[in-house]
């Protein structure tokens, strides 16, 4: 079986001289009681056929509602997540405002094994926090992008 791959962009802003970046929290049943590990940067999966940075668009665009704000992306590589599939980053300076996010949906059975289908946001909300803060939020693996954007900012390792 293929290694999944997933492309996302992470966002960053100054805001009063305070370094933020931009998170959003998992949708559905199986992150809702949870506030550590459960966040993300946003992102997704692609195909063979499908550029990394074109799929890194196209998933912020559905998870978010919202357009990423021009500017230049600056590669963050890649990190391997506990589940095996493969992410690929890009930092991007810019603002957004977190009330305007309207998420994308996705369908799955639920409770399980009830027959009934249920659709959930992909993301139930997105917030913008310092890197210390979102650390013990986001997944494991992509607490990596993180230590890689104050690299790349000259803020230094976290």
């Amino acid at each position: 079986m293929a290694t999944k791959r997933s492309a996302g962009l992470l966002l960053y802003r100054r805001n009063g001289g305070l370094l933020e970046v931009l998170i959003g929290h998992m949708g559905g049943p199986f992150w809702a009681g949870r506030d550590g590990e459960a966040w993300s940067i946003p992102k997704g999966e692609y195909t063979a056929d499908e550029e990394p940075a074109a799929a890194a668009r196209r998933e912020f665009e559905e998870e978010l509602g919202l357009q990423p704000p021009p500017g230049d992306w600056r590669p963050l590589g890649e990190v391997r997540q506990r589940n095996g599939k493969i992410v690929t980053a890009w930092a991007l300076e810019g603002d957004l405002d977190t009330a305007l996010v309207v998420p994308g949906t996705f369908t799955m059975e639920w409770p399980p094994g009830s027959g009934n289908r249920r659709e959930f946001p992909e993301i139930d909300r997105a917030r913008w926090c310092t890197p210390e803060a979102a650390r013990p939020r986001l997944v494991a693996a992509q607490r990596a992008f993180l230590d890689r954007l104050l690299a790349l900012l000259g803020e230094g390792g976290g």
